[in-house]
């Protein structure tokens, strides 16, 4: 999956990456080169007092010193750039990705995990990869080099590598073997974390209401404190390893010069060679620490890189057409042609058998009890969820067969939990319509009912607009969000339960203007509240996913039981009539 990974998003920058590889060379060259240099300098010049010789290799060792430190700091330039792209690409993929989603992959991941894979797991890719650039394919070129450089050296002293890389080998599987399992289970952990985060931040007034403070603060710590064992499981397995492998290290060296200095005291190895031999012997077991530290990143990075891949290989069941087909008249005519829905792997439909038709320039409102499937109908009009039977015809073509954004494009969306974004209150309303004049967000906030409030703010327009409209009541979001609908002038409004936070009078003001503005528009609006859809011109009841009547109010109420339940229980006798 890493490797998968790697190669998708690095190829727009294999240029960067071949000078880095090529930098890597050099400075490897250049390191194993310098310990050779350092032995004729011990041998030729040192011993034998020959000063010229001291300064011609002197100088050489500067000018490869000089060498490595500017190709040290051109590869840690191109490294940064390239991972820091790598990430940006990869976490643009990913957003790609999840906005193709219909509502059923995104229930499926769900929000606090999506967001940590395009958070955190990304980091981890993108970290295990300027590592790898600075760190992984260097230790390998050095160390083969330095294994080859040491036995020219000297072969009989070489056999001492056969037994330390060994065991250092033996030392890495055996904490791998623990570590990767861990790394696997605190991912799934940061997302716990998240998901309780997320939740106690959004639901802080209730927790307040409910005076649960104390109990959300100990399930906090409870799931903290989780996450916080696993860490430090992986913690103490580094802290076992890393001071084992420098045993090694220095174990290493103290035999080099035991055994060397025996060979030099023979006259069978000159000091210099020595010299350079502990240094190759050095930079062998060094590379065998760098890929060490790598292979510890490398799991982690893996189990993320496995998680973003999920996402990224996880097709929308919503897919958009590729030949699609364009109504001849744009009108926005909606018909529901015996359509079913239900979930992969439900028992029952949450939706079943559903036929009627929404005419422009008439209100179309759909009652029901709690789970009737009043929202899972709109949400199959604009295909955040596809029907599973039956079809939906917008102006006589099937919206199967339509794109995507011909549909969106038609369609004034107003759902059930209003939503403002961030910025300031003209951004939000020109989400409708980017090229709108400020007379015409005027206008819509005046239908809306909104205007007054809005007058009322210091900015006015431009007045701040928090994350999620917190800054707003209820009431005012909802109105801004009808706003917002109004601004795009749609052929269709979907107004999903949007009248619930206004009080009677501005709902009924809302509707008067909103009708009259909207004169051509079809208007389909779900509504728990009865007096909302008294005067619409055809009512549909569901009851358990079907429809159980279809009419005006007055017609309903002599021929449906459901309606006149509903009706009755929010409204009186003479009310109703």
């Amino acid at each position: 999956m890493l490797i998968s990974l790697l190669k998708t998003y690095l190829r727009p920058y294999r240029k960067s990456v071949g000078v880095v590889l090529l930098l890597l060379l050099i400075q490897a060259i250049a390191n194993l080169y310098l310990p050779n240099l350092n032995a004729d300098l011990i041998n030729n010049g040192v011993a034998k007092g020959d000063v010229s010789y001291i300064w011609k290799i002197g100088a050489i060792m500067l000018g490869a010193s000089a060498l490595i430190m500017l190709a040290s700091i051109v590869l840690a330039y191109l490294s940064a750039k390239v991972a820091m792209a790598f990430g940006r690409d990869l976490r643009g993929g990913v957003f790609s990705a999840v906005e193709t989603f219909s509502a059923r992959e995104l229930n499926q991941f769900g929000a606090p995990s999506l967001i940590t894979r395009n958070t955190n797991d990304v980091q981890q890719v993108q970290m295990v990869l300027f590592m790898g650039l600075t760190m992984m394919v260097a230790a390998p070129i050095t160390g083969v080099g330095a294994v080859i450089m040491a036995v020219r050296t000297n072969a009989k002293l070489s056999l001492l590598i056969l037994v330390a890389v060994p065991v250092m080998a033996i030392l890495i599987g055996t904490l791998l073997k623990r570590i990767v399992p861990l790394f696997r289970i605190m991912q799934v952990k940061i997302d716990r974390l998240n998901l309780v985060l997320r939740e106690q931040i959004s639901g802080v007034r209730v927790i307040r209401a409910f005076v649960k403070t104390n109990f959300e603060e100990a399930r906090f710590a409870e799931t903290s404190t989780d996450l916080m064992n696993t860490t430090l499981s992986v913690t103490r397995t580094f802290a076992m390893m890393f001071p084992s492998l420098i045993l090694v290290l220095n174990l290493s060296s103290v035999a080099v010069i035991w055994f060397g200095a025996k060979l030099v005291d023979s006259g069978n190895m000159p000091i210099g060679n020595l010299t350079a031999f502990l240094a190759y012997i050095m930079q062998i077991l060094f590379s065998v620490m760098m890929a060490v530290m790598m292979s510890l990143m490398i799991p982690r990075a893996a189990a993320s890189a496995e998680r973003i891949q999920e996402v990224l290989q996880t097709a929308s069941s919503v897919v958009d057409t590729t030949e699609p087909k364009t109504p001849a008249q744009r009108k926005g005519l909606i018909e529901f042609r015996n359509v079913e829905f239900r979930y992969p792997g439900a028992e029952v439909s949450v939706l079943s058998g559903i036929s009627f038709t929404a005419e422009p320039g008439k209100i179309t409102a759909i009652v029901g009890s709690t789970g009737s499937g009043k929202s899972t109908l709109l949400n199959l009009i604009p295909r955040f969820i596809d029907v599973t039977e039956g079809s939906i015809q917008l102006d006589g073509v099937d919206v199967r067969e339509q794109s995507l954004e011909g549909i969106w494009s038609e369609i004034g969306l107003v759902p059930q939990r209003s939503l403002l974004f961030g910025g300031t209150v003209a951004d939000n309303l020109r989400y409708g319509d980017s090229n709108a004049t400020d007379e015409q967000l005027w206008e819509a906030l005046e239908i809306a009912q909104a205007k007054d409030f809005v007058v009322e703010m210091p900015d006015q327009l431009q007045s701040l607009v928090a994350q999620g409209g917190t800054n707003f009541s209820g009431g005012q979001r909802q109105r801004l969000s009808i706003a917002r609908a109004i601004v795009k002038r749609p052929r269709i409004y979907i107004l999903d339960d949007s009248f619930s936070a206004l009080d009677y009078t501005t709902d009924a003001k809302l509707r008067n203007a909103l009708e009259r503005s909207a004169k051509d528009a079809t208007l389909l609006i779900v509504a728990q509240r009865v007096s909302t859809i008294l005067n619409a011109d055809q009512i549909i009841v569901l009851e358990e996913g079907r429809i159980v009547g279809i009419g005006t109010h007055h017609a309903l109420m002599d021929v449906c039981a459901t309606y006149r339940e509903i009706v009755l229980s929010q409204l009186s006798p003479e009310e109703a009539a």
